[in-house]
């Protein structure tokens, strides 16, 4: 990765780590993100309960996430936690690091075509970035995606802003949650075929509403959306309508709300 944030993190910060050395009573790691930096994880905050045998947690080079517990700026000695970090707080940080490795291969394809080097066209962009407060590089490119952020307006040369953000536009899609569950429709009328046909094909005329066919009278309902907010009242909509049009003695219509996994 180019990033590479100057001084030491904050008490409470996660950070993305790689394990350099294994000694008996601790573990001693490299902060990625902070160059060539180290920290230590004392034996007791690598997991919860006894430990016999600190490698059947890490190995050397593998990747963590840890959480920042002390920091002596004098000695420049960091404290970390391994078991701190719960499952949904490593997710989140992971994800993180993966959307700046995404911005930064978009800063390496745009160096090349404006034929400069990628470090120091990084490091142009990253102090204007890092000027207006925005933590990490995707988080402006985020921006320009879904505000319409003008790099130029960070203070990047217009030369080099506009041939940047026609490539963020072009690789980075505005974040969306979707939502849904199970649509179960079961109908006696002798066109029931054709009634259910009918009934749902005027909804896939949406590009935010995806339907599809489960077996046995059940249908997959999805919605798509920026926000959950339009993405709830997408989906109330849609249940009314069938809710609705089902509301006979030969038809009857059920939506069970569920996670549904999108391959």
């Amino acid at each position: 990765m180019f990033l590479k944030k100057e001084g030491l993190p904050e008490e409470g910060e996660l950070l993305l780590c790689t394990v350099s050395d294994i000694q008996y009573h601790a573990v001693f790691v490299k902060l990625d993100e902070y160059g060539n930096q180290t920290g230590m994880i004392h034996i007791s905050e690598i997991s919860p309960g006894r430990i016999r045998n600190i490698r059947d947690f890490v190995t050397v080079g593998k990747k963590i996430v840890c959480k920042v517990l002390r920091i002596n700026e004098e000695k420049r000695h960091i404290d970390l936690s391994l078991r701190r970090v719960n499952e949904g707080q490593k997710k989140e940080k992971i994800n993180e690091i993966k959307q700046e490795q995404k911005a930064e291969k978009i800063i390496e394809f745009v160096a090349s075509e404006l034929k400069i080097k990628p470090t120091e066209f990084y490091a142009k962009i990253w102090q204007a970035v890092l000027s207006k407060d925005y933590p990490y590089l995707y988080s402006a490119f985020n921006e320009v995606v879904i505000n319409d952020l003008k790099l130029e307006s960070l203070g990047i040369d217009k030369n080099l802003a506009v041939p940047l953000e026609e490539i963020v536009r072009q690789r980075i899609k505005p974040p969306s949650v979707t939502i849904g569950g199970i649509m179960k429709i079961q109908t006696f009328k002798s066109d029931g075929i054709a009634f259910i046909k009918n009934l749902i094909t005027p909804t896939l005329t949406s590009s935010d509403i995806t339907i599809k066919y489960n077996g046995a009278g059940k249908y997959d309902l999805l919605v798509t959306k920026e926000n959950y907010k339009e993405a709830e009242k997408v989906l109330k909509e849609v249940t009314d309508q069938y809710t609705k049009s089902c509301n006979s003695s030969d038809t009857t219509f059920e939506f069970i709300r569920r996670e549904i996994k999108i391959k």
